[in-house]
């Protein structure tokens, strides 16, 4: 009896154990069949770019929930002189998968050479084309040597057509945020009347003097012309001597040259810095009262003072209703230089929202995906920034970004600075920068 007691029990464990070792290889193998990231997990991409420090910190917390998701190890790798060092590893022959450009001119250098993989092959262009609002398409399409390719991908990027404003005083005057063009003459005509200048401006950066004043003249291009005309100046197709540039240098210095409009007139805007300028809207009572730029500007500001209360801003308006509602932006473009698998993937997830979600909850970043949700935004500066770039009809890069380096950040720069001064003439300015472009 205990024979057949041992026999029965011996079959019931075998059974059981073979029972259990398919119920745990059905446990480990299914899954994989089912894993859409199998082929992907554990490579590396290689990424370079100008991000360090914090914002190194946040872009790296900003892919991390892909990396865990995917199992692709995203290397990147910041460097303070990045222009140098990735022409380098570019023209070497040892590129990074994928680099962010803070500036579309540098990328289209390379673009120019063929060195660039054309993301139109590579990637899900329906839904990159889905995420985005027609000018950013048209900013990453670059002319290769065998005609224009989708050069690249947007990032973080910033706004610049901002007007602050320090809101308490601003309130307490009762002065309405303009919504137009001729809202902002009339604003401007009632500050001049109540006694007080009503623009803070200042171009002084040291070695970089007269930026600031290049952005002004951006923006009027936007406002007061097409979006070709503005696309052939930043090219060199469209001289500065034109009269396109022409009406938007005098739309900016109607404003700065007006007696009283800019607090310390004309002379003083060359020798005002441009984090001092807007400092000037908090003393009591304020002597100037609005003041443009992008939103950066605000760690310049007192300490202590708090968005929504202390200060605002509001989108500076169109001139031209024919224009839509330009913006003037900054930002990142992410290329391809390797073509793999796991690349494409990460490109592929650069082109959505859920790229920058965590840098857009953590501050600093404005999404351009049409995907985003404000309700992200952690302040309310960044999620006001995201509305007017997600409000817009069109955008356009910093056009002196674009520009070869010795107009954009050299002529243009300097004759703006040397017109707004005094020390040339507007006939001299822009003959001198159409004359420093390269053949």
């Amino acid at each position: 009896m205990k024979k057949v007691v041992l026999v029965v029990f011996g079959i019931l464990l075998i059974t059981s154990l073979v029972f259990v070792g398919c119920k745990k290889e059905e446990v480990v193998e299914e899954p994989k069949a089912d894993d859409p990231y199998a082929d992907v997990r554990g490579t590396v991409v290689t990424m370079s770019g100008p991000f360090t420090d914090n914002d190194a910190v946040k872009f790296e917390q900003s892919i991390k929930s892909f990396e865990d998701e995917t199992g692709i190890d995203i290397q990147y790798e910041g460097s303070k002189e990045f222009e140098a060092s990735i022409a380098i590893a570019i023209e070497g022959g040892n590129p990074p998968d994928i680099v962010d450009f803070p500036q579309p001119g540098l990328l289209a250098n390379f673009v120019s050479k063929g060195k660039v993989i054309d993301l139109n092959k590579v990637l899900d262009m329906d839904k990159v084309k889905a995420n985005y609002i027609q000018s950013w398409l048209d900013m990453g399409t670059m002319e290769s040597p065998n005609g224009p390719i989708m050069a690249g991908i947007w990032g973080r990027v910033n706004g610049k057509s901002l007007v602050w404003y320090n809101k308490a005083a601003f309130d307490a005057a009762g002065y309405q945020v303009p919504e137009t063009w001729d809202e902002l003459v009339e604003l401007q005509n009632t500050i001049l009347a109540d006694g007080d200048s009503p623009w803070a401006v200042g171009i002084e950066s040291g070695a970089a003097t007269g930026w600031a004043m290049t952005d002004w003249v951006e923006e009027m291009m936007l406002r007061t012309t097409s979006l070709e005309n503005y696309d052939k100046w930043v090219k060199g197709e469209l001289k500065f001597d034109s009269p396109e540039v022409r009406r938007a240098i005098k739309a900016v210095t109607d404003i700065w040259f007006t007696e009283g409009m800019v607090y310390g007139g004309r002379s003083g805007i060359a020798t005002t810095s441009f984090g001092d300028a807007p400092k000037v809207m908090f003393e009591e009572p304020p002597k100037a009262w609005l003041h443009k730029q992008g939103n950066f500007i605000t760690s310049f500001f007192p300490d202590n003072t708090v968005a929504g209360v202390d200060y605002d801003f509001f989108y500076l308006p169109s001139v031209d209703p024919q224009y839509g509602r330009p913006v003037l932006v900054a930002g990142d473009i992410y290329a391809m230089f390797n073509d793999r698998p796991e690349v494409r993937m990460v490109m592929q997830h650069f082109a959505t929202g859920a790229s920058v979600e965590a840098w857009v909850k953590a501050g600093g970043a404005i999404s351009p995906h049409k995907d985003s949700n404000l309700d992200w935004y952690s302040n309310e500066v960044d999620r006001k920034v995201a509305e007017v770039i997600q409000n817009a009809t069109s955008v356009r890069f910093d056009g002196s970004d674009l520009m070869p380096g010795a107009v954009g950040a050299g002529s243009f720069w300097k004759e703006m600075t040397a017109y707004v001064s005094g020390s040339k003439s507007l006939d001299e300015a822009l003959t001198a920068i159409d004359a420093s472009w390269p053949e």
